[in-house]
């Protein structure tokens, strides 16, 4: 049945204090790397981890302050990282080295009863008392949500397989990374499409950039392009808890629109959305299975 289910479900680990969703629900890192393992378990095939808030009226960050709340994150949940390495980087916040620590003290939240009754599939180690996620490498790709190249090449030397960029300034010294890191993907904004060659298409995802300043109506339009993109490369949609959802539904109680983001997760995929980027995994995961043994598969 599960090889019927072809849309890829993103899970999202906003690792910050104002996210407009869940905004510093999971800002200490041992909670960011116990939400992304459950979020694992839950079906997510993709993990995007957020250190900056792009809702509307944040306050943009420097990426060193980035990449302080990114860092312990990626080491607590790449077997690629040695736990005690020095940053490749120097000037960066010590802010990283306290969270290392936190994670450390507290690497007993870890061991919850869930990972207990699936140590087949997390089974959490330690190295030097650090949490290191024992997930096969390469099975669940790592995503970092970033604009700043600094950031997304210390997070690919740090495991990271996917760059996710929201905006298309720097879109072009992101296709560099590709190009000097062969194993890496990136999402970029369809504004920026045009400058991804031919070379580097197989490894593109094209974000129709769902409630970025645009209206409702622009949004819908924006999801009803998607079917076309699909022919283009491969799309991600991203319009989980979005204020598109909020404005279909009518819902007026926060939090309780999970039926909204659900029907639009199921269309992207009936339409042929590659990946669907959403908080609620376990729904979504549930929602693309039933509609993939109804159909017989979902794609384009």
């Amino acid at each position: 049945m599960e090889s019927e289910r072809m849309t890829r479900v993103m899970g999202i680990v906003n690792v910050t204090p104002d996210s407009f969703s869940d905004g510093g629900k999971y800002f200490r890192p041992e909670e960011a790397v116990r939400r992304a393992l459950n979020l694992i378990d839950e079906g997510a095939d993709i993990i995007d981890i957020g250190a900056e808030s792009t809702r509307p009226g944040s306050v943009p960050i420097s990426w060193e302050e980035e990449w302080s709340r990114l860092e312990p994150v990626l080491k607590g949940l790449s077997p690629r990282c040695p736990p005690q390495c020095p940053s490749r980087r120097k000037g960066l916040s010590p802010r990283s080295v306290s969270a290392q620590s936190d994670i450390d003290d507290r690497a007993d939240l870890l061991q919850n009863d869930n990972f207990a009754k699936n140590k087949d599939k997390h089974s959490v180690v330690a190295e030097g008392s650090v949490p290191i996620s024992a997930v096969p490498e390469g099975s669940v790709p790592i995503s970092v949500d970033t604009y700043h190249p600094e950031t997304a090449r210390l997070a690919v030397e740090s495991g990271a397989s996917i760059i996710n960029c929201v905006y298309p300034e720097p879109v072009e010294e992101m296709l560099e990374i590709l190009r000097e890191n062969p194993n890496v993907e990136l999402v970029m904004p369809v504004s920026a499409f045009g400058m991804a060659g031919e070379d580097l298409l197989s490894r593109i995802y094209i974000d129709p950039m769902i409630g970025f300043g645009t209206t409702r109506e622009e949004d819908l339009e924006l999801l009803r392009s998607v079917p076309e993109l699909a022919k283009k490369a491969r799309v991600l949609v991203g319009a989980s808890r979005k204020r598109l959802v909020k404005k279909l539904t009518g819902e007026k109680v926060t939090g309780k629109n999970l039926g909204g983001n659900l029907g639009i997760a199921v269309w992207a995929a009936m339409n042929g959305a590659s990946v669907v980027r959403v908080h609620d995994v376990r729904e979504t995961f549930q929602a693309l299975k039933v509609i993939g043994a109804i159909c017989g598969r979902i794609c384009g």
